[in-house]
């Protein structure tokens, strides 16, 4: 038996690939059967045919950052005259609008902003806190590295006076890939991937769960993209703190990276059904129709995902780099049901929240 049959039989078999099984399917194997094997573990791990979501929305507090990410269109240098740090009076009209619409968490993202200190960011999650009864899923690891630098005290040190400000859970971002070549040549400011991994770890252990999320498309191999896959399978089987995996692909437009195309629909959805084999201890796999628009992520509910992520009442990183799908609730419960699924909102933890009438 050959090494791409080995792991295909291994992946129906539901048991465990490794490094090169897994680099075997995402270069060899036909499309068509990747979706299958995926299609199958989803299943394994979610028997009832539903899709969730979530419905929030992204709030930058800053757009200023010291990381020169090439791959970055949104973050302005300090004193830009586009340069922002969120006032209260806007944050405020920002979630009350949020829940209005049925919002039930913020998501809190900004730059490395050196200017802010790290009583502005408890202040920020206490203010927020003390006036609204909503989720606050905030700050990826490179901000919280940032700030615990930045305030010469330990990452567990931080994160602990972050979660007594009011943070309820931590978005995977700033991961890119977690291979440091990588990491130094398209973002040279931000922590490595010992450091992303390590303050997921103390997440973890403080009992805060996070996401992880991978974006790819760039100047990375086949060869990094499993070896991403594999690190954070490993936390996971320590922690078990990871509530989903989001792949998503890399947008060139306005940003620094000079690559003309981007990667294919096919190439997601190939990447997306091997992240759902190789993530084997995670359970929520999410489809990025931010960055693939809606027909593709419906098309990703044949590839091992079981949610599409959230409605996105606001978002500002990827339209930064010209991509701007939109998907109201109501379009993303008709896509879900299109494709066979039953619609259901959900929380942050992924407990569902509202069954959703049939359209």
């Amino acid at each position: 038996m050959n090494l791409l049959d080995q792991a295909v039989s291994k992946a129906a078999s539901n048991k465990r690939i490794d490094f090169n099984e897994s680099l075997s399917l995402l270069n060899e194997a036909d499309t068509l059967l990747l979706g299958g094997l995926a299609n199958k573990k989803r299943f394994m791990l979610h028997p009832q045919p539903v899709v969730t979501f979530v419905i929030d929305r992204n709030i930058n507090y800053t757009n200023v950052c010291v990381s020169g990410c090439l791959f970055c269109a949104f973050y302005r240098p300090v004193k830009h005259k586009e340069a922002y740090v969120i006032s209260k009076k806007e944050l405020k009209l920002k979630i009350d609008e949020a829940i209005s619409l049925g919002g039930t968490q913020i998501l809190l993202q900004g730059g490395m902003n050196p200017c802010l200190d790290l009583d502005y960011y408890i202040d920020l999650l206490q203010y927020i806190k003390n006036n609204f009864p909503i989720h606050i899923h905030g700050f990826s690891p490179p901000e919280i590295a940032f700030i615990a630098e930045k305030s010469s005290i330990s990452v567990n040190e931080t994160l602990k006076k972050l979660i007594d400000a009011g943070l309820d859970s931590i978005p995977g971002g700033g991961a890119e890939i977690l291979v440091d070549e990588i990491r130094k040549k398209i973002s040279p400011g931000k922590c490595n991937s010992d450091m992303w991994i390590e303050v997921m770890r103390s997440a973890h252990t403080l009992g805060l769960k996070t996401t992880a999320t991978m974006m790819f498309g760039h100047i990375e191999s086949s060869e990094h993209i499993i070896e991403h896959l594999l690190k954070i399978r490993e936390l996971q089987d320590k922690t078990y703190g990871f509530t989903a995996f989001i792949p998503w692909t890399f947008q060139p437009e306005n940003t620094k990276i000079n690559r003309v195309e981007t990667a294919t629909a096919v190439e997601y959805l190939r990447v997306l059904a091997v992240s759902r084999l190789v993530l084997d201890n995670i359970p929520n796999l999410q489809a990025s129709w931010v960055t693939q628009g809606d027909k593709i992520a419906q098309t990703a509910l044949a590839f091992g995902a079981n949610d599409l992520g959230s409605t996105m009442i606001e978002e500002n990183v990827v339209a930064a780099a010209g991509v701007n799908f939109r998907l109201p609730q109501k379009e993303m419960e008709r896509l879900i049901k299109n494709a066979g699924f039953e619609s259901v909102q959900r929380d942050c933890f992924y407990n569902y929240i509202n069954r959703v009438v049939a359209i």
